[in-house]
């Protein structure tokens, strides 16, 4: 069945403006609220905010926010997992959030609603503060030595039969070395990975071969694992490989193994 995508209501009444809410609580949509409010909260401590124009913003993990019409921090807010109700009133709409425990409440009454809106919103998208994966792997191949001294890539993306290693190259011994790289603590599905590639690079290899998982953590069984199948960590920076990416803007891989 086709979910509605976006709903706006402007300047609706009262009625119409508590249902058009209402529907958006049920049906669990991210619901937009523009109009003159008063907030009042009462829990751990109490406050009142004064009447004014401001945006009520009710998330799908019940999560709720009021924002002033300036400044990004909101002036009242809950955490997510609240309960809702809405409630219509001759010249006026009130919205409840409460939150079981500990027990808060935040009743925001409007007395004028400028816009109700209604959406449907998918966001599975990575947030990468500094770096995404791609962007560690490329920093590894343009600053080596964020891995160790000494190492010398020879290739990126290899494919080998279980799927395609990170970093490929050789350590200042002479050793092959297979990178794998995570931009978030490692756990032990990180480390099979990597036991993967150098179980299928090894039959073919003529030479010792070494496997590093590089990461900003590494999680305690995946330690405990990474011992016991001969495996290394060494922990890569996000932050650090930002930077390298923004000193070597423009570089060209290609220029770096041709070098």
């Amino acid at each position: 069945m086709h979910k509605e995508k976006l709903m706006v209501l402007a300047n609706p009444k009262p009625a119409e403006a508590a249902s058009a809410i209402e529907k958006a609580f049920a049906q669990r949509k991210t619901l937009i609220v523009a109009g003159n409010c008063r907030v009042r909260y009462t829990g751990r401590a109490s406050s009142t905010l004064k009447p004014g124009e401001r945006i009520l913003i009710v998330k799908e993990d019940g999560s709720l926010l009021v924002h002033r019409p300036v400044g990004y921090e909101p002036v009242n807010w809950q955490p997510s997992g609240s309960i809702f109700h809405v409630h219509a009133k001759a010249d006026a709409v009130e919205v409840h959030a409460v939150r079981q425990k500990p027990r808060e409440s935040v009743i925001v009454t409007f007395n004028e609603v400028f816009m109700v809106s209604a959406l449907s919103l998918a966001d599975s998208g990575e947030f990468a503060l500094y770096a995404s994966e791609e962007d560690m792997h490329r920093a590894i191949l343009l600053q080596p030595s964020l891995l160790e001294e000494g190492f010398t890539p020879i290739s990126y993306e290899k494919k080998v039969e279980p799927g395609f290693v990170d970093v490929y190259g050789v350590d200042k011994n002479g050793r092959l070395v297979v990178v794998e790289v995570k931009r978030k603590t490692a756990g032990k599905e990180a480390v099979l990975q990597l036991a993967k590639y150098i179980d299928a690079i090894r039959s073919k290899a003529n030479r010792e071969l070494r496997g590093v998982l590089a990461a900003p953590a590494v999680g305690k069984d995946a330690r405990r694992l990474l011992a016991t199948l001969g495996l290394e960590f060494k922990a890569l920076d996000p932050k650090k490989c930002a930077e390298v990416l923004k000193k070597t803007e423009g570089t060209k891989l290609e220029d770096f193994f041709r070098q």
